[in-house]
């Protein structure tokens, strides 16, 4: 998990959480989980597929499991940072069309350090 020493700013979250999605998208799951204070991936991923894939017309309600190529077809939109810079909204494309559910960070403080934590997935 990436610790600051400072608060950091909007740059090296963004920088962080642009790695985060380019290891989801590799399907890469352990990897993406270990940059940040993660909550569980299985609800994350149910999210996102639910909002693309499913909203699409799938067929296969547990396909997001059994197979991950999915998450390559997705794409940041947005950043949408909060009023007082600790909390960070990402607006999800799948197939260049903004989706329903957006992953929420937030850059909170511990005793090592300062910490991105997260996502929430909001509807």
């Amino acid at each position: 998990m990436r610790i600051w020493t400072e608060c950091p700013g909007k740059t090296d979250v963004e920088a962080v959480l642009r790695s985060y999605f380019g290891l989801l998208r590799a399907g890469r799951i352990p990897e993406a989980e270990q940059l940040v204070d993660h909550y569980p991936v299985r609800h994350v991923l149910k999210s996102l597929w639910t909002a693309s894939v499913d909203a699409s017309g799938s067929s296969a309600a547990d396909g997001w499991e059994r197979d991950l190529s999915w998450l390559g077809e997705l794409d940041l939109a947005d950043f949408r940072w909060s009023y007082t810079d600790s909390h960070v909204g990402i607006e999800i494309a799948y197939r260049a069309r903004v989706i329903e559910v957006e992953l929420s960070f937030w850059v909170k403080p511990t005793d090592e350090g300062w910490v991105l934590a997260g996502p929430a997935t909001y509807w």
